[in-house]
């Protein structure tokens, strides 16, 4: 125990402390109710969560990337209605390549106008989130979506089959973390993400295509939403026009809980998919807690607050600010 000074606990909290802090919580709730542990709760909690979890990991790399996107709920919306539209009029079988085609579009549509044409990526995807809920609009004609002949379609497996007694969703969203995992920390494009993210005018001037690399961020992001989009209208065979509504900012939260930095250069696809698993098991262990659900927003913002406040201070060294 010598050799753990304070520089050495830093180190450790500033690396492992979303970890950390997720057996925590893990344990603390399984000591106020023993059923939090069952197998039939984790799946259960992690099954609700991959919807979250696949689009997180999408604006991962966006984040790291150095940029936002706010408009993933407002795609998923789209997403899931597109496909369940064209479910009826095209089948299945062509209803899904159909909509990743469009949701990439729009991904690219972003991509470009933050990537290429160099604007805020607050301000376009806060206007995409408006543009797109209008196109969803316009493409349900303002009523929701139902398959017409939810008895005879596969279309289901998604959203409701199993694998082994795993659920499906739970697959693909594991599935999809290993792949995006590797192509971040394995591969020379996942290095230019966190270059560019890290200084932008540096990787410019190392060589490093700037405007491609932010552009293919937004497309892994649309990609990541339209997969999604496919869970949801899957698992339910319908779907609200809203159903992704403030989504992007749970989103957006997980990404941040799980130690990416709003100013770029930073963050993992591990430590993406923990956020949203700790996301996940609060909002359970305080219903299981008997606390309302309502509890769960301002235990999240506390959550945030404090997820942020400790990135700032693991970057500068100290938790107050030397100004102040």
């Amino acid at each position: 125990m010598a050799g753990l000074d304070k520089s050495t606990i830093g180190k450790i909290l500033a690396r492992q402390g979303i970890l950390i802090a997720f057996i925590l919580f893990m344990v603390g709730f399984a000591l106020v109710n023993q059923r939090f542990i069952a197998i039939d709760n984790v799946f259960g909690v992690i099954r609700s969560s991959a919807i979250l979890g696949v689009i997180a990991l999408g604006v991962t790399f966006v984040v790291i990337g150095g940029n936002l996107d706010l408009s993933v709920g407002s795609m998923m919306s789209f997403s899931t209605i597109v496909v369940l539209d064209l479910h009826d009029k095209l089948g299945p079988t062509m209803a899904i390549p159909a909509m990743f085609m469009l949701t990439l579009a729009l991904g690219g549509v972003i991509g470009f106008l933050v990537g290429y044409l160099k604007l805020n990526s607050l301000i376009v995807t806060l206007g995409m989130l408006s543009a797109i809920h209008g196109l969803t609009l316009m493409w349900s004609g303002g009523k929701n979506m139902d398959i017409a002949d939810k008895e005879s379609t596969w279309f289901s497996v998604f959203g409701q089959g199993d694998l082994i007694g795993i659920p499906m969703p739970i697959i693909m969203f594991a599935a999809l973390a290993i792949v995006l995992s590797l192509l971040l920390t394995k591969t020379p494009f996942g290095r230019k993400v966190y270059a560019v993210g890290g200084n932008g005018k540096a990787a410019t001037f190392s060589g490093i295509p700037r405007a491609r690399v932010v552009f293919m961020t937004y497309l892994i992001s649309s990609f990541c939403v339209a997969t999604a989009g496919l869970l949801q209208a899957s698992r339910s065979l319908g779907s609200q026009n809203t159903v992704g509504q403030g989504m992007e900012l749970e989103v957006l939260a997980a990404v941040i809980l799980g130690g990416a930095s709003l100013l770029g250069g930073s963050g993992t696809v591990f430590k993406t998919v923990i956020g949203v698993l700790i996301l996940g098991f609060i909002q359970n262990g305080l219903l299981l807690a008997g606390l309302e659900f309502y509890v769960q927003y301002v235990v999240t913002w506390v959550i945030i607050i404090l997820a942020v406040w400790l990135d700032i201070a693991a970057k500068r060294g100290r938790l107050w600010s030397p100004i102040a």
